[in-house]
């Protein structure tokens, strides 16, 4: 007599490895994004972060980290800064969104090739949209000019900005980004800036786009006296969520949007480039608020 068997087959979900390459990123909150909607949308995934300032190394070891990503079989890497623009001649093609920028801030890996596109201008124009709506942006004050700042200048013109006077350390660099948006926008659309307290007084809006606030790099990015009521101010640090610049925005009576809107967007369109699946934009917000009550508790 034949003992009847039971065959059961385990239901194996797809796996998704994916990370994020940057200095100073321990704080970050979008490992716990990446996984928790690739748990809802019945993945396993796995998101790893790359932290430069941990490891002691520089922008100089992204070819070897790419190398060993590749090999590892990452499906994709988020890149924040020092990364942004020293990694595009690295990777194998440019979506037309970072081509057009200068500037990746995700990486994905199939069929062995890389290739870098740019959600962070999406991101923040769908939160200055959520945020700030039907606010003044015919002229705009942005404080940096980096990987980051190509990309918010580039929604910010997109959004309607007449004229947006550029400033960063690096005056080349502000000069260069606004030739660029320049031939993208029309002339004039966008200038360097000289002259920080005159653009201030003159200005409906300030985005602050360098890693000021940040954690490791604590402070203002200006003086605070060049804060006036008029003025809206964003600010694109998200870890933490209250920089010091939103505070003292706020203490001189501007409406304010922090950097979590950003975050969270960029990381839907993330999602949906390493995935090939649509995130639920909703629940990822809802989630980033969660994670941001716990952490403030």
């Amino acid at each position: 007599m034949s003992i009847p068997t039971t065959a059961t087959t385990a239901i194996v979900r797809p796996a998704v490895l994916t990370g994020l390459i940057g200095s100073g990123i321990q704080a970050s909150l979008t490992p716990a994004m990446h996984e928790r909607e690739g748990a809802e949308q019945g993945l396993r995934s796995v998101y790893k972060l790359i932290d430069l300032t941990e490891m002691g190394l520089s922008a100089d070891a992204l070819p070897e980290l790419l190398a060993a990503a590749r090999r590892m079989g990452f499906n994709g890497l988020n890149i924040t800064h020092p990364c942004k623009q020293a990694v595009i001649p690295l990777l194998d093609e440019l979506a037309d969104d970072a081509q057009a920028l200068g500037a990746v801030n995700t990486v994905v890996l199939k069929d062995g090739r890389m290739t870098g596109h740019n959600t962070d201008w999406w991101g923040f124009a769908e939160s200055m949209k959520r945020g700030l709506p039907g606010v003044a942006m015919d002229r705009v004050v942005q404080l940096g000019a980096g990987g980051a700042g190509a990309a918010v200048a580039h929604a910010a013109l997109t959004l309607g900005t007449r004229h947006l006077m550029l400033f960063d350390r690096d005056m080349g660099r502000a000069e260069a980004l606004a030739d660029a948006l320049s031939a993208r926008f029309g002339a004039g659309r966008a200038v360097a800036g000289s002259d920080l307290g005159t653009a201030m007084a003159e200005a409906d809006g300030l985005i602050h786009a360098t890693p000021t606030g940040m954690a490791g790099y604590p402070g203002l990015p200006l003086p605070e006296d060049m804060l006036h009521p008029r003025l809206w101010v964003t600010d694109i640090v998200y870890f933490p969520l209250e920089t010091a610049l939103l505070r003292a925005a706020r203490a001189r009576g501007c409406r304010t949007l922090d950097g979590g809107g950003m975050a969270v967007f960029q990381a839907v369109g993330a999602f949906r480039l390493f995935t090939g699946i649509e995130p639920d934009a909703e629940r990822m917000r809802r989630h980033f608020a969660e994670l941001t009550a716990q952490r403030a508790a």
